[in-house]
């Protein structure tokens, strides 16, 4: 943390300590001597809604009246958990045409300069606006425009890279080839190897790029998306990348890949049949391989669908401001990611304690916390059961920090919850979707050889109703009180 301002202490010792990442300065394997581009350990920080847009682009956090020391102080709020929990020392952020040059952008050099002045790589990338319409330039001299007054300012610092543009999907590969390298002509006074020159289509295949020599000493954009090409083994994905970065994965950084990150999903899992824990698992395995940096997407913001934020994202947001505070949605994934940028990590970690799963038994009643009939649906109840090997009695405690965890189904990959974020006593206990609601929020409190399981939003008790005995039982939260049908242990 940061001590140029008071904060409290976020992530106290506790119980599950043990779950928390371990700090980067402690776990960081060495740079490779032969590294190109790893030591690019970067996230995307994004608008809520995407980037793509006819206005000016207010990132996630920000609020479009912030000064720019209030813009600032919350970047350095933001960069301070981001570095803290994995080591991240870049950020990717979108500009546009209508963002750059104006009153907002004045404001929005805050988070550039908080970069910075910790000694943090920028990378500025365009994203398509009022300037360009189905992933091309339609407005070179707005375009241009935009790219004179950020070289102006930020061209002679050593710290900032220039994305001309982020998807370039409406030219075929000797249009955009050829626009690109007019770009480096236009702007030659940035060295080229401070350009990270997009990959062809949506930045997903370089082959073209590398063997253009006109790019011979530019580094080079890459993304890659399960989504892109379907369903895939292991294997077949880990060719898939690696075909595509041809052979330039020594100069191409990966600013963007992702993955759910709040449904449970096991990322240390690799004989995993999900598509999705295959991909992860194959673009961070060719990263580790190739030394190559990369800015996963998104760290904060992205496309918010029906549930409010990125599914991809990798932090839950709370607070604002200089209160803003981050947390891991996925332990697993986050353990992916320090693995691609080299850290001395266990790549099969999973999303409790390390790999491992655990009954959570009643001390009154001696049985299980089940799901009932394991239901895969969301507001399936919650239960007790003679403990059994079935999956859903086995639970992943996932660390949200602060010392609560979320509570996650084997069988489900969902979370425990308080129905409906109630606060009343007798509220019922279900299944759902993974979140960043504080009802899914767990704390462990140790009472007496066994612990209390104390929802963070109400501050009541998971709680065996009545001391019952009865298979089928349904929990609910209570007010804690001590008594045994209120204490837990794990097995």
């Amino acid at each position: 943390m940061r001590t140029s301002r008071s904060r409290p202490l976020r992530r106290a010792i506790s119980l599950l300590s043990a779950l928390a990442l371990l700090p980067f300065l402690a776990l960081a394997a060495p740079e490779p001597a032969t590294a190109a581009t790893a030591q690019f350990r970067g996230m995307n920080w994004a608008v809520t809604g995407d980037n793509f847009s006819t206005g000016p682009l207010v990132i996630d956090g920000l609020n479009s009246s912030d000064g720019y020391a209030a813009v600032q102080a919350t970047a350095n709020a933001v960069f301070d958990d981001m570095q803290s929990t994995l080591g991240i020392n870049t950020v990717r952020l979108p500009i546009n045409t209508h963002t750059v040059g104006t009153t907002w952008w004045s404001s929005y050099r805050g988070v550039i300069d908080a970069a910075t002045a910790r000694g943090w790589k920028v990378i500025l990338a365009y994203w398509e606006d009022g300037a360009a319409s189905g992933g091309r330039i339609t407005n070179l001299t707005a375009f241009h425009a935009m790219w004179s007054t950020v070289v102006s300012q930020y061209g002679s610092n050593g710290l900032v890279y220039l994305e001309p543009m982020n998807e370039p999907h409406g030219y075929t590969s000797a249009e955009w080839r050829s626009l690109a390298a007019d770009w480096l002509a236009r702007h030659s006074s940035v060295p080229d190897g401070r350009v990270l020159v997009g990959g062809t289509g949506f930045g997903q295949d370089l082959r073209d790029l590398c063997a253009d020599s006109r790019f011979a000493s530019t580094l080079f954009s890459f993304h890659h998306y399960a989504f892109f090409s379907g369903s895939n083994t292991y294997d077949g994905w880990r060719s898939h990348v690696a075909t595509r970065l041809g052979s330039c994965a020594a100069r191409a950084v990966v600013t963007e890949f992702g993955a759910p990150m709040d449904s449970g999903l096991d990322y240390g899992d690799a004989a995993s049949g999900d598509n999705f824990v295959r991909h992860v698992r194959a673009v961070t395995q060719v990263m580790r391989d190739n030394a190559m940096g990369g800015t996963y997407w998104p760290a904060l913001g992205g496309k918010p669908g029906t549930i409010g934020y990125d599914w991809y994202s990798m932090y839950a947001r709370t607070g604002n401001g200089t209160n803003v505070d981050l947390t891991v949605r996925s332990a697993s994934g986050a353990n992916r990611l320090r693995w691609a940028w080299g850290d001395a990590v266990d790549p099969d970690t999973g999303n409790g304690a390390g790999s491992s799963t655990v009954r959570i038994v009643n001390r009154a009643s001696a049985k299980c916390v089940d799901v009932v009939s394991g239901s895969t649906a969301n507001g399936a109840e919650i239960i007790q059961y003679t403990c059994g090997a079935a999956t859903n009695q086995r639970w992943r405690l996932t660390d949200r920090g602060n010392g609560y965890v979320n509570v996650v189904a084997v069988h489900s990959g969902k979370c425990l919850d308080v129905s409906g974020a109630s606060t009343a006593d007798g509220a019922a206990v279900i299944q759902y979707t993974c979140g960043s609601g504080t009802n899914q929020q767990w704390q462990l409190r140790p009472v007496g050889g066994s612990s209390q399981l104390v929802a963070r939003h109400s501050g009541r008790c998971l709680d065996l109703p009545g001391f019952s005995t009865a298979n089928g039982t349904r929990l609910t939260q209570y007010s804690c009180n001590g008594g045994t049908n209120q204490l837990w242990s794990t097995s």
